[in-house]
Order: C-alpha cells, then structure tokens, then sequence
C-alpha cells in the first residue's frame, strides 16, 4: 500500500501563475467551456501580485506540482456591515482528488476570512456538479435557493454606461 505525500497549502506567490492557469483551463474543460478562458499569466500575475491586487489565490502543492487552486477576492455585505470572500475557482486536479485537498483549501479560506474579519464565503456551483454539492454540504454549506445569479457582459457591459 502506497501513501500519497503530504499536500502542502500555501497563499500563491509570483511563478505559480503558469500552474494557476493550467488548473482553471482544466476546470473550463471540466465545466464544458473549454474556449472560454481568455486569461493569460502575464495578466494573472499582474492581477495576483501586481502593485495593488484585488484577487487573490491559494494553492495545493504536492511534491512541489501545483495541484488544487482557489482563487478568491473580496465583496462587502451592507446587512452584515463587513466583508466577505467570493470564492470564484476551486479545483484540484483529478489525479490528486479524493485525499481532503478540496476541504484543505476551504480551510484555508475560513482562515483568510477570520484573518480579515469577514462575514461569510460566498460560490457558485453549476446545477450538475453533484460532486461538488457534496463536498460543500458536508462543509456544512447551504444552497442559497432564493437567489439567482444574473450577470452583465460583453456587448451589453460595453454599452452600459456610455451617453449617447
């Protein structure tokens, strides 16, 4: 019987935009999207270590191969008065799952949200992702049924706001 080598979380530092950007190009090709991510790493390091970063990541190392993600930044609550983390990609590479990597991340976060005072961490899950919904229920998370995500993009992000 083979043990899996420790895992180690760490926030990301400058060198793993390469690796970040693998896994959420994995995670596009999970969710169906593979054409769909237009970040580059010269973008997501300016973003993640850049002179005033607003987005932030933690990764899983193993063996020092980048293995899970979660990228993340902050949002406000006017009812709660503080603020919050939107976690906006969790993934661990299929090779590494099953070994607590996801829950080693989500830990990570509940730390970051006590270092900075924050309410609550807030996700999107899509509707056939039953694995995932599992995983957050055992977290103890709950589905957040009476509200929709809506979403302005594109075409419709770039004409909103410009004066005729």
């Amino acid at each position: 019987m083979t043990t899996a080598s420790p895992v180690t979380i760490r926030r990301a530092r400058p060198g793993d935009e390469h690796d970040i950007l693998r896994l959420i190009r994995d995670l596009a090709t999970y969710e169906k999207e593979p054409d769909a991510v237009e970040a580059t790493p010269e973008g997501l390091a300016d973003k993640l270590f850049g002179e005033n970063p607003r987005v932030f990541a933690h990764v899983a190392e193993r063996d020092g191969a980048v293995v899970g993600i979660a990228v993340w930044f902050f949002n406000f609550s006017t009812w709660t008065g503080r603020h919050g983390i939107y976690l906006e990609d969790l993934y661990v590479d299929p090779q590494a799952r099953g070994g607590g990597i996801a829950r080693l991340l989500f830990e990570a976060l509940g730390d970051a949200a006590r270092e900075n005072d924050c309410a609550r961490i807030d996700w999107s899950v899509l509707d056939w992702n039953e694995l995932a919904k599992g995983l957050y229920r055992k977290l103890g998370a709950r589905h957040m049924q009476d509200w929709e995500p809506w979403r302005v993009d594109g075409a419709a992000l770039a004409a909103l706001g410009k004066r005729g």
